[in-house]
């Protein structure tokens, strides 16, 4: 598993463009966890394409939820949003010819780990 934060001064002590030193909590973090962290490079957004594309797919789903003028409460509004979302995840797509949904349950969800017992501190 791979953690691929943005490359944040206080995540990286030592920025480099190929291989960043990464702040001794981050590293301890990722050991607990089980996953490498390996930090975008600076103004690299090609590094985290699919972060990227998830950001703006949410602030387009929150712009349809908001622009319903008849939601009268947070509770609405929250779960407008849900009913968006769950479109969202079982729309095909088109590059893909599947879901978000059905390669989440094809790729993903097999290489899912249980959470250590305890939290990292």
């Amino acid at each position: 598993m791979l953690l691929v934060p943005d490359q944040l001064r206080t995540g990286v002590s030592n920025p480099h463009r190929y291989e960043p030193e990464i702040q001794r909590t981050y590293e301890e973090m990722g050991e607990h966890y089980g996953v490498a962290v390996l930090p975008a490079r600076p103004r690299s957004p090609r590094d985290k394409p699919k972060v990227e594309v998830a950001v703006s797919d949410r602030a387009a789903l929150d712009s349809r939820a908001y622009a319903q003028r008849d939601l009268l409460s947070l509770a609405e509004l929250n779960q407008r949003i849900a009913e968006l979302l769950e479109d969202l995840n079982n729309r095909v797509m088109r590059r893909y010819g599947k879901s978000r949904r059905q390669l989440f349950e094809e790729l993903d969800k097999p290489a899912l780990r249980p959470l250590p017992a305890q939290r990292f501190v």
